[in-house]
């Protein structure tokens, strides 16, 4: 049996972590099952170094089981919420507070059961060395705990600081095409009712889907890829209304991964840039292909113009973060966002590579992983 069915009980991206805390745990439990051993020692009792090992690994695994595990097995009773599923303060002490005592309980279980004696009988010829090994575990456990959860809570802020910036970075593209589109659909409704109509509509779809999206949770940052294909349909007419011949664009779903998990709006401002920075300011207008692709386990979203191409300051400045917002170009700005998201959402697992088409333009190609709902 796999791994990945065992823990398929797991959200798939807590899987992994989940495994990296249990490796830290482990590995930190070899240098206390020396300091053990070496302790035995010096007080001339006789002590192997083998049970010195089968105490801590078993200890520290049993008490990683009752406060790590734990919270995902009743994440209903104790109310935790992803993305990292710690539970609320209060219900998260309650778990620490029987968690720890209860693992260390059966993990010394298994370490007398190797060793063939009680370690409770401890208490009755030596108790300060009983109190300070509890004292000293539980100690190390507490520590450990407060450590994974400190560093998720980190994560998590960092994760909703994003999603406040994405929200930012709506405000901010969404007016420029608001107001254009109102002029437009003004101007159309005196002597191209259909036209006029055709436009209302998709600024309608359009306006909806970006509501939705406002209001998603902090805690749920994907959708499927056909909603945010679905978005850019809308808001690519929109803009073909607008520009009339000038813009011609294809979208490129297949199928099969209509379903597929990705960020909101993570598209929408490499589009919009494509369109303002791209191809507006060409007479002729231009050409935007938006496609999805899977390579393995990755997911390759593209968007590609022939305009007249990223400029090398915005190429370059879209790979500094701390550059302050207000100094950036426009066009840097959104760039900066989605690696920024990318980074956050998914650290070193995605990514985004921009380069300048050898005819015209700009291909900006995005890597992630490939999630769907069933992988989830």
């Amino acid at each position: 049996m796999t791994a990945s069915r065992l823990l398929i009980w797991l959200p798939k991206d807590q899987r992994k972590p989940l495994l990296q805390r249990l490796l830290i745990v482990w590995l930190v439990a070899f240098p206390i099952a020396v300091a053990t051993w070496m302790g035995h020692k010096s007080d001339g009792l006789p002590h192997r170094f083998d049970v010195s090992l089968v105490y801590a690994y078993a200890i520290s695994t049993c008490i990683w089981l009752f406060t790590d595990v734990s919270r995902f097995v009743f994440k209903r009773l104790l109310r935790s919420q992803g993305p990292h599923h710690w539970p609320p303060a209060l219900r998260a002490s309650l778990m620490l507070l029987l968690g720890i005592p209860l693992g260390y309980v059966l993990g010394t279980l298994v370490g007398d059961a190797y060793a063939g004696w009680s370690t409770w009988d401890l208490w009755h010829f030596n108790r300060n060395r009983f109190a300070g090994m509890v004292v000293s575990s539980v100690a190390i456990s507490a520590a450990f705990v407060a450590f994974f959860y400190q560093r998720a809570k980190a994560e998590s802020l960092a994760q909703e600081v994003t999603q406040s910036q994405l929200m930012l970075l709506q405000s901010q593209l969404e007016p420029h095409m608001l107001f254009n589109t109102l002029a437009h659909l003004r101007a159309l409704i005196g002597h191209d009712t259909g036209r006029a109509l055709a436009m209302l509509d998709h600024l309608n779809d359009y306006l909806r889907t970006t509501l939705q999206a406002s209001r998603q949770p902090v805690h749920q940052p994907l959708h499927p890829l056909a909603d945010e294909f679905s978005r850019l349909h809308d808001y690519l007419s929109l803009m073909a209304i607008r520009m009339g011949p000038r813009l011609v664009f294809e979208l490129d779903l297949p199928p099969a991964l209509a379903a597929a998990r990705v960020p909101s709006f993570i598209l929408q401002p490499l589009v919009e840039n494509a369109i303002r920075h791209g191809l507006e300011p060409v007479v002729a207008g231009g050409r935007i292909v938006v496609q999805a692709r899977a390579e393995g386990d990755q997911l390759l979203l593209t968007v590609r113009d022939n305009g007249c191409g990223i400029s090398q300051l915005a190429l370059t400045e879209s790979t500094h973060a701390l550059m302050p917002a207000t100094e950036r170009p426009v066009a840097s700005w959104g760039l900066t966002h989605v690696r920024q998201r990318l980074h956050t959402l998914y650290s070193e697992r995605a990514g985004m590579h921009i380069s300048p088409v050898p005819t015209g333009g700009t291909c900006v190609v995005l890597t992630l992983p490939l999630a769907t709902p069933a992988a989830t």
